[in-house]
């Protein structure tokens, strides 16, 4: 965005800092992401039962808005429309699993010159097409469960230093493209043979275990599989509550578990084969494969199983990837961390036990679906009834990232040029303190679990997994952010169409219904939007630019609002 707009017009950044005291009061200043708290979190019944009729599509404006909420990145009057006019939710579910992909990022990459030599060190490129298709792809459940497994399955760029880093990356990315409405299980095969796992999470070049000189294999991946991406540190219910055993926690596994899966990644290395060094881009994009001499191939025992000695690289790795599917812990693990990415921190427990049934059973006894996971997910009782939504103990905070794609894509931005440079993000005192597959650690940004120390949240047992990246620094980032972005995007290269919010801008209470409407799916409150009204009117309409400022404020006051800034 061009650093050089004139936003003087607007409310001074000092003036909206109680959004930070706001938030802190609901949980904020939570530090960096580097000592991760417990992996699964407490859950909490809804404070209002959800209703056992299913809503199979929205009974006004405002239920749909908060469907595309929780199903999408952001929408536009036109997706609104669209689903209020006539879609049922199923309908329109079953219309984004059949949308085909846009084009890859790999593509997009290699079409734009980042496979020039100039490019081989660097990330070049990468954030380019990560925001250009969380802008502008028109498949806007695919990208919102990509966003969603890129925070479970967690790569980041940081941690790549290989050449065509930008191309390693992008690759992993269409991986999780490729199946987010497909099966878990295959999922977990094509992200443990990526270039990009290879090298973040350190078993790119494993070597088997060597006696003489007391070396064992890395252990880093094995551990991370099981932790992160699979089933969780203890053993869970079906509704994800712990079990237990004399009191404490019955762990998953042990480090021996860790030591003999460890086994299992050895020997695999990035394919090569018919290119000379210096390698180019098309080898990121290839799966992993097996150099012989470092592969283990003695007897490998893990949680219970044991593969024999002798047992093929990949034999031997899918005959892990199908333990760790098959572990009771992977439907609630999985499931309960994509109902917070989605719809609500704190499931209540027979919400988590409901999603958990249908992932680990499709119906036609099929695990790991990925589209019956989004639809028990999207379309349960306590997601859709807004009663439960009204409960103080259900949404959540809407992360930085999720907020900046609201607003595009309600305004339909785009790149003139077709370069996408937003860049990285990640800065909390002058950007968004959060941008994607930028996170500091395999812990993503925040936790599951994370509970604000201090606060009503922590008293009330809860968690408030966003709140880890949020202080008054990082809200003050974003409030500064958010006042350059949205008055620069009618100029330079960015645009966003403001045409139907300047035609209201004599109005201002249209005005505002309208960004209620689509941006806060009708989540600010009579007083909260006269407060922002009266801010709107102080501007005069017919000074130069009027109209445009006063789209501009009341862009930012709706975006700052503390009823926005929580997804219910």
């Amino acid at each position: 965005m061009s650093e050089s707009t004139d936003t003087s017009s607007l409310p001074a950044v000092s003036a909206l800092l109680g959004t930070a005291a706001a938030l802190s009061a609901c949980g904020g200043g939570g530090g960096g992401a580097s000592n991760p708290p417990p992996a699964q979190p407490p859950t909490a019944p809804p404070a209002n039962p959800p209703t056992n009729t299913p809503r199979t599509q929205p009974s006004s404006v405002r239920d749909a808005a908060r469907f595309l909420t929780q199903a999408s990145l952001g929408y536009s009057r036109t997706d609104l429309d669209a689903l209020v006019r006539g879609n049922s939710y199923t309908d329109w579910l079953q219309a984004q699993f059949a949308m085909p992909r846009s084009s890859a990022h790999f593509d997009w990459l290699l079409a734009k010159g980042y496979g020039a030599e100039t490019y081989r060190n660097n990330a070049k490129g990468l954030d380019n097409t990560i925001w250009r298709k969380l802008i502008a792809s028109p498949d806007l459940l695919r990208q919102r469960v990509v966003l969603a497994l890129s925070q479970l399955c967690v790569v980041s760029v940081l941690g790549i230093n290989a050449p065509w880093r930008q191309f390693i990356v992008a690759n992993y990315l269409d991986i999780l493209e490729a199946n987010a409405f497909g099966n878990y299980r295959q999922l977990l095969g094509q992200i443990s043979l990526s270039p990009a796992m290879g090298f973040y999470l350190t078993y790119r070049g494993n070597t088997k275990a060597n006696p003489q000189t007391g070396s064992e294999p890395d252990e880093n991946y094995a551990r991370e599989l099981m932790q992160l991406f699979t089933i969780g540190l203890v053993q869970l219910q079906p509704d994800g509550s712990v079990q237990t055993a004399n009191g404490q926690p019955v762990e998953t596994y042990k480090q021996a578990d860790v030591s003999g899966l460890a086994r299992v990644f050895t020997g695999w290395d990035v394919d090569t084969s018919g290119f000379a060094n210096p390698y180019p881009p098309d080898v990121a994009r290839r799966p992993m494969v097996q150099v012989a001499s470092r592969y283990e191939s003695g007897a490998k025992n893990f949680l219970g199983s044991a593969i024999a000695a002798g047992t093929g690289a990949m034999e031997a790795l899918n005959s892990a990837l199908d333990t760790l599917f098959q572990h009771p812990n992977l439907p609630v693990f999985v499931g309960r961390q994509m109902i917070q990415r989605l719809v609500t921190s704190n499931p209540s427990p027979a919400y988590v036990a409901r999603v958990a049934a249908a992932f680990a059973n499709n119906g036609q006894g099929v695990r790991g679906d990925m589209q019956t996971l989004l639809r028990a997910i999207l379309l349960d009782p306590e997601a859709r009834d807004p009663q439960v939504a009204a409960g103080p103990s259900f949404g959540k905070l809407r992360e930085p990232v999720v907020r900046l794609l609201n607003w595009a894509r309600a305004y339909q931005l785009t790149s003139v040029s077709d370069s996408w440079a937003l860049g990285d993000l990640s800065d909390p005192g002058t950007r968004l303190g959060q941008s994607p597959l930028h996170s500091p650690s395999v812990f993503n940004f925040f936790r599951p679990g994370y509970v604000p120390p201090n606060t009503a949240l922590a008293a009330q047992g809860l968690v408030g997994p966003e709140f880890q990246i949020t202080t008054e620094v990082s809200v003050a980032g974003y409030v500064n952010f958010m006042q350059q972005v949205i008055a620069s995007s009618l100029s330079g290269d960015w645009r966003a169409d403001y045409g139907s919010l300047l035609a209201l801008a004599g109005d201002s209470a249209a005005l505002l219904t309208e960004l209620n409407t689509v941006l806060a799916a009708g989540s600010l409150s009579a007083p909260t939007l006269v407060q922002i009204q009266t801010a709107v009117d102080s501007l005069p309409l017919n000074a130069t630019d009027g109209a445009r400022n006063r789209v501009y404020m009341a862009l930012l006051l709706v975006m700052a609002a503390p009823e926005y800034l929580v997804q219910k």
